[in-house]
């Protein structure tokens, strides 16, 4: 039986189209997925629009964002059942021997592939996924918004482990894309003070900061910044990527400060680093996540301490991924999700 599928099929620019694929074969620890929904992240537009900085096995379907129903179990799998609803992560290859896996840190293990990319996404009606990266959806949690897990996963890493705040803190948040806005509302659950950034072209996206509590800036960031003792912000969650925003992160940020860089970008820097050191700044930075923050973050979802539903800009049968895409990438939404 075949099923539509998005597919980017090679690097040239827009190399994406709905393909009929045979539903997966599953091995013995794998299970069947039925997708009931999937997310549109930045980086599947960066791969339609070729614009991406990371290695792509071709064709692939994309997908990374993902929840739904099991409909079928390896032989081998324990613990789970048809029927069962779940979200899963991204990491669907690991060597399970590396130093990085064995510590827990199967997110930093170079051989590393994930859905989308290395091996074939969640836009399309069933995808096979390892059982070791599934997580239980509550009863009371939709998997509509359980799909979402995923960024918000991306959020908690980059503000709660790669971040440093004590409540009361003064954050800026360069970016407000999905991950910026999740950001922005991440450093609101640990009692800082937050600002989200960006441009003119910004400003929809900027009001849903506001919703999170958080100030949105277009202009008058250096103001912002030194409001309190003029010596800057105490953290800063790099969330747009771009060279400008490392550079604006080391001039706002004070002496013994953070920068937490969670946004991907490859141009060069063409600046010095030296405030860096002048200032004594901790640039860290934030890539993906792990198990442990999963299940916290399934507990955040479903107990309403963070909610998603202010990214959704809207939802689109699979058939319509290319104006759901297009939408997206135009900046009148952060967040777009296909059901199929």
């Amino acid at each position: 039986m075949t099923h539509p599928a998005v597919v980017n099929f090679s690097a040239e620019k827009h190399s994406v189209e709905l393909r009929e694929l045979p539903t997966p074969e599953i091995g013995p620890d794998d299970v069947l997925l039925s997708v009931s929904a999937v997310g549109v992240c930045g980086s599947d537009l960066h791969q339609w629009t070729n614009d991406h900085s990371w290695q792509v096995n071709y064709p692939v379907v994309l997908g990374h964002e993902f929840a739904g129903v099991i409909a079928r179990v390896g032989a081998n799998v324990t613990g789970w059942k048809e029927g069962d609803r779940v979200v899963s992560e991204t990491a669907a290859v690991i060597d399970a021997n590396s130093p990085l896996t064995r510590q827990g840190l199967y997110n930093l293990d170079p051989t590393r592939k994930g859905f989308g990319y290395g091996v074939n996404g969640a836009m399309t009606r069933f995808v096979r996924v390892p059982s070791r990266i599934l997580h239980r959806v509550p009863a009371n949690l939709p998997l509509e918004i359980a799909a979402l897990t995923e960024p918000c996963c991306v959020a908690f890493n980059a503000v709660v482990k790669n971040g440093r705040i004590t409540p009361g803190d003064r954050v800026v948040v360069f970016g407000p894309g999905p991950i910026g806005l999740l950001c922005g509302a991440m450093a609101r659950l640990c009692g800082a003070e937050v600002a989200v950034v960006g441009l003119e072209r910004d400003r929809e996206r900027l009001e849903i900061a506001k919703g999170y509590g958080c100030t949105p800036i277009v202009s008058g960031l250096e103001e912002w910044s030194k409001e309190i003792d003029g010596l800057g912000v105490d953290g800063v969650v790099d969330a747009a990527g771009v060279s400008a925003t490392l550079k604006m992160s080391m001039q706002i940020v004070r002496p013994n400060g953070w920068i937490s860089k969670v946004g991907w970008g490859p141009q060069p820097l063409n600046f010095s680093l030296d405030p860096l050191v002048q200032k004594n700044i901790t640039l860290q930075g934030s890539f993906s996540h792990n198990w442990p923050i999963w299940e916290r973050v399934v507990r955040l979802l479903s107990t309403g301490q963070l909610d998603v539903r202010p990214i959704i800009g809207g939802t689109w049968p699979l058939e319509q991924w290319h104006e759901a895409f297009e939408t997206m990438h135009s900046g009148k939404i952060a967040k777009a999700v296909l059901k199929p």
